[in-house]
């Protein structure tokens, strides 16, 4: 259910279609855990009586989403479907006809279309100087855009495959994540680095790489995952708009996703996970293709007497640790499901959070299903073995849920 944020330069509010409402409540009283706590928003606001008790102690917690937002409009019934890079590609000419400091590089991102199309048709209608063509230089049109968004544009970098842009990590880290604060906040910059990742089908291992734990340690830099149509344009929106430096995570096998999303403007919150399935006996954590797996898993759980809550985390960096949070207490259990490496990953990031957070609401260890550690093989049938299949994902929860 993905809600809405207040962003650089405008304020709007939607909710998704057929979103189901649903009311957090503890299957068993707890009454020696009355107190209250004040939890930290990343941006610095503090609010406090939320019923969450982090760990043992009251100690603040960094980049929490401490209050849900409510929505402020509902949602019309009309509507379009688009394909998922479709909706990439109409929430990106959406901010560049609304700003014209929205600009576009990288690699055939011009009138070639971008290698997925997500910037088709953007090259007649804006120019070459806002939809810019660059070499096969990574680490060069990266800087470049840094340095336009320090001069106030708001550049959109491509870069073809998330695995290319490990040839430009001295200008993501040193520079993108940095320059905020090693200039005394003199400068912004609000910069979007996207592209396709993830295992798609035979690429092969340099282009079936999984980088989000690359990235998450980063400091200055936020990262989301978009799965599903309606979220890719909103996420896609909300990070144009942010003056932090975004990186947006596609997934290669999501591109031709189809979904009916709304006519009217809507933007996603960069800080918020997104409630998949409300449910009692146990909590998935998971994000971008690993979704679908996780809810056709869910049907099977289903039919065998299982409750599960599906949670889209979507924001790697911040976790929404309210949503989150409440699911735990709810539900007591927890599976994290990722396409990303076991040793190092989201899920290992994500296991650490809950476990400082929440330790006193487990009934049982954190269960986390992740990539194997190997380079993805080109074989097809061994390329399945090393990414978490549904069936994986039933056990986990039969055996969690003893």
């Amino acid at each position: 259910m993905a809600t809405v944020a207040q962003t650089i330069g405008a304020t709007t509010a939607i909710s998704q279609p057929n979103s189901t409402k649903f009311h957090f409540s503890s299957p068993r009283s707890l009454p020696e855990r009355k107190e209250s706590i004040f939890v930290g928003r990343s941006d610095g606001k503090v609010i406090n009586g939320l019923s969450l008790r982090f760990g043992r102690c009251e100690k603040l917690v960094s980049h929490a989403v401490a209050a849900k937002t409510e929505n402020a409009a509902a949602t019309s019934k009309a509507g379009h479907e688009l394909l998922l890079f479709e909706a990439l590609q109409e929430g990106l000419e959406e901010e560049m006809e609304r700003d014209p400091r929205v600009c576009v590089m990288g690699e055939d991102v011009g009138h070639y279309g971008g290698s997925y199309k997500v910037t088709k048709g953007l090259a007649p209608k804006y120019g070459d100087l806002r939809v810019l063509d660059t070499p096969i230089a990574e680490n060069s049109f990266t800087g470049m855009g840094i340095g336009a968004a320090m001069t106030g544009l708001r550049p959109i970098i491509e870069g073809m495959n998330m695995g290319f842009l490990l040839l430009a990590f001295n200008q993501i880290s040193n520079n993108c994540g940095m320059l905020h604060y090693t200039s005394g906040g003199q400068f912004k910059i609000p910069v979007v680095i996207r592209g396709p990742g993830g295992v798609g089908r035979q690429l092969g291992a340099e282009h079936s790489q999984r980088l989000e734990s690359y990235f998450q340690s980063i400091p200055g830099i936020q990262m989301v995952a978009c799965s599903t149509p309606y979220n890719a344009k909103g996420l896609m929106k909300a990070a144009i708009r942010s003056d932090n430096p975004v990186i947006l995570f596609e997934h290669v096998l999501l591109y031709n996703l189809k979904e009916k999303i709304p006519d009217e403007e809507y933007i996603c919150n960069l800080e918020e996970a997104e409630m998949v399935r409300p449910g009692e006996h146990v909590t998935i954590l998971t994000y971008s293709r690993m979704r679908y797996h996780v809810m056709q898993a869910a049907k099977t759980l289903v039919n065998k007497g299982y409750d599960p809550e599906v949670i889209d985390i979507r924001s790697l960096k911040p976790f929404d640790l309210y949503t989150i949070g409440n699911s735990v207490k709810k539900t007591h259990r927890v599976l994290i499901v990722e396409e990303c490496m076991r040793t190092g990953g989201i899920g290992a990031s994500l296991t650490a959070a809950i476990t400082e957070n929440f330790n006193d609401y487990l009934d049982a260890p954190i269960v986390c299903l992740s990539s194997q550690d190997v380079p993805t093989p080109y074989a097809g049938s061994l390329e399945n073995w090393t990414v978490v299949q549904p069936a994986q994902i039933v056990t986990a929860v039969e055996l969690l849920c003893m």
